[in-house]
């Protein structure tokens, strides 16, 4: 019984070793991976809201303005083709 216990041991302190080895290697490659020229580079780049924010604002108005001008004529070529497949039944 003591040798099984003392064995288990010993595996106890080998695979803490592993771990601990793993745990090492895994931190070095994490680091270098943060280090790298393509991460650094993705982490720099911030963007520009207030620009993005003016776009969008801009294309809504436009869409907006569009739409209220052209709505009456759209609707009518709407409704004219809706009714030329009715008369194809």
């Amino acid at each position: 019984m003591k040798k099984i216990l003392k064995e288990i041991d010993s595996m106890k302190l080998h695979l803490n070793g592993v771990f601990i080895s793993l745990a090492l290697r895994l931190t070095r490659h994490f680091e270098r991976m943060t280090q790298s020229k393509v991460v650094v580079a993705l982490r720099d780049q911030r963007g520009d809201v207030p620009g993005w924010v003016l776009v969008v604002l801009m294309t809504t108005g436009l869409v907006t303005a569009i739409w209220t001008i052209a709505a009456p004529r759209l609707t009518a070529i709407l409704k004219n083709s809706l009714d030329a497949m009715n008369g194809i039944r």
